[in-house]
């Protein structure tokens, strides 16, 4: 059977059923006055005849009350016969007038607040109890049948609706379209479901270990189209996930041109380093790589801006147009010294007034605040042809990343400062990607390697970036920044005295013996190699101390 498909629709009556009451009075006003019959539910025909619009409930239409307090209202062929009869079908035109059924034009609906309730902590018959069935099934009813019905989920459109109704209803290319808006909202509504519900099961015999579901999906809604993605001859856009933690895509800028897709990526990252820590802390990110991690010191005036001085002394030349990460509020002192490097994006909790002044006297720089209750997926999804990886996310919370529970493998046991200061490398290890080598003195990084097909390659570069890229940091706190020796030369030899963090186990001793060489006074790493033993024997040899954790922190 083809059909004609039936263009402009004029609007004589509406079923309007919402949770959010946004616009609702003036939706029905304008209605009301464009000749539109209103059929309306529960609290929203309440408050429509409250505004003294003439409004008919839904169970004088249906000739049953509402039941199970409100789980059963409108499931019922008067209103659904009225929804999906397909005007181009005679038989169905016939079976309307013989049951005495009025078609609806216009489906106004909004679901309950399933994914808000979930966010609040609810007990879980709370959440079970904003499972809305009646509202999906009326969207999906009015989206199938678009041909002849327009249904609306976002209050945003209300405008467009009264005006449509004036002029003789919504063309067939608009019906289409909030059609298509329609199913994607009850298809990320339904996912936020079935996800809540698999969640309740991820540990069901409470032994720690993940009990995976047998479904997991994401519902992304599109936030904006950006200008192109990792390179200019790619297309990208930014989607958001309203059920997980607001982060880095629900951030408010407050300055600076479009973020790009790199800005994102690098900004993500950024974030991910510093609030890995629980003090003050700042990372510079370039390439979704650390060219500067540090803590800022409690005795500092300034911690935050303390942080930032250290974490960019690491590599002052890398850190240009770097992204910059800092887990407090961005200071008018560290505002002042970020005026002063090109850099991209600097995102933070939130921004002194002053440091906002100051930075947006930078015309391009970005400035992004965070939202409240930042926080990261309890999973990672990463894409591979034909579908997805999904693993729990990595955190520094694992038993091995407390130092308390460290073994002593080789030298002497670490003064309180050294431990800091190892504590410190490795929780800023994690950052980088693998294989990598985290040098640091005085809660800062002082030379990284990173990103390495092998650990000797890492542990090479992270004593030439220590020795050859930072500078010296003039800060409130003798030492801050790392200690900095010279050679004869003037150049500096940061590795010398430092720590370093190895994000694996050394597979070989010369990896270790390049730090040792370098002058390194302490090493923390996993362990658990086969040859642990000939490491352990080239750390004491050396005189320095060794640590094993336990844990591994990979990041590719």
């Amino acid at each position: 059977m083809s059909f004609t498909q039936l263009d402009r629709v004029p609007i004589r009556r509406a079923l309007i059923s919402v949770y959010d009451k946004t616009g609702l009075e003036e939706l029905a006003k304008g209605l009301h006055e464009a000749g539109v019959k209103i059929v309306s539910t529960g609290s929203t025909a309440k408050k429509i005849a409250a505004a003294g619009i003439p409004v008919q409930e839904v169970e004088e239409v249906t000739g049953s009350p509402e039941m199970l307090d409100g789980r059963v209202k409108t499931l019922h062929p008067r209103v659904h016969g009225g929804i999906l009869a397909d005007r181009r079908v005679p038989a169905h035109m016939e079976t309307l007038a013989k049951m005495e059924i009025e078609a609806f034009d216009l489906v106004v609906v909004n679901l309950y607040p399933f994914v808000d309730t979930v966010k609040s902590g609810a007990a879980q018959d709370d959440v079970v109890e904003q499972i809305d069935i009646g509202g999906p099934a009326m969207v999906r009813s009015a989206a199938k049948n678009h041909a002849a019905v327009t249904i609306v989920t976002d209050p945003n459109f209300y405008g467009d609706v009264v005006r449509a109704a004036a002029e003789g209803g919504f063309d067939l290319k608009t019906r289409q379209r909030l059609a298509a808006k329609a199913f994607a909202h009850t298809a990320s509504y339904d996912n936020a479901v079935a996800t809540w519900t698999a969640s309740q099961f991820l540990d069901e015999d409470g032994d720690g270990v993940i009990d995976w579901p047998a479904y997991a999906g994401v519902a992304l809604e599109r936030s904006e189209v950006l200008r192109y993605g990792e390179n200019p001859h790619q297309q990208a856009a930014l989607y958001v996930d309203g059920a997980a933690p607001a982060g880095i895509a629900q951030a408010d800028q407050l300055h600076g041109k479009a973020m790009s897709y790199n800005n994102y990526v690098d900004a993500d990252a950024a974030l991910r380093a510093a609030f890995d820590f629980a003090g003050p802390a700042v990372a510079v990110i370039k390439h979704a790589n650390p060219c500067g991690v540090a803590v800022g010191s409690a005795d500092a005036a300034d911690p935050i801006a303390d942080a930032h001085a250290k974490a960019h002394a690491c590599d002052p030349v890398s850190a240009f147009g770097g992204v910059i990460a800092s887990n407090r509020t961005v200071t008018a002192g560290m505002a002042r010294t970020v005026a002063g490097i090109f850099t991209e994006v600097v995102i933070a909790p939130d921004f002194e007034d002053e440091a906002v002044e100051i930075l947006s006297k930078k015309k391009n720089i970005r400035l992004l605040a965070l939202p409240e209750g930042y926080g990261r997926y309890p999973t990672e999804f990463r894409q591979v042809s034909g579908g997805m990886l999904v693993q729990a996310t990595d955190k520094v919370d694992a038993e091995g990343d407390n130092p308390a529970n460290w073994t002593l493998a080789a030298g002497e046991a670490a003064d309180d400062a050294t431990l800091a200061d190892l504590a410190f490398a490795w929780t800023a290890c994690r950052a980088a990607k693998s294989n990598a080598i985290l040098l640091a003195n005085h809660g800062a990084a002082v030379g990284i390697g990173m990103g390495q097909v092998n650990r000797l390659d890492s542990c090479k570069l992270a004593v030439e970036r220590a020795n050859t890229l930072g500078v010296t940091v003039e800060s409130e706190v003798e030492g801050a920044g790392g200690a900095s020796n010279a050679d004869a030369s003037g150049a500096p030899e940061r590795a010398r005295g430092a720590v370093a963090a190895s994000d694996a186990f050394f597979p070989f001793a010369d990896g270790l013996q390049i730090l040792i060489d370098a002058g390194v006074r302490a090493v923390v790493q996993p362990g658990g190699s086969v040859r642990d033993d000939e490491v352990i024997a080239a750390a004491n040899a050396a005189g320095i101390t060794m640590y094993f954790t336990g844990a591994r922190h990979f990041f590719h």
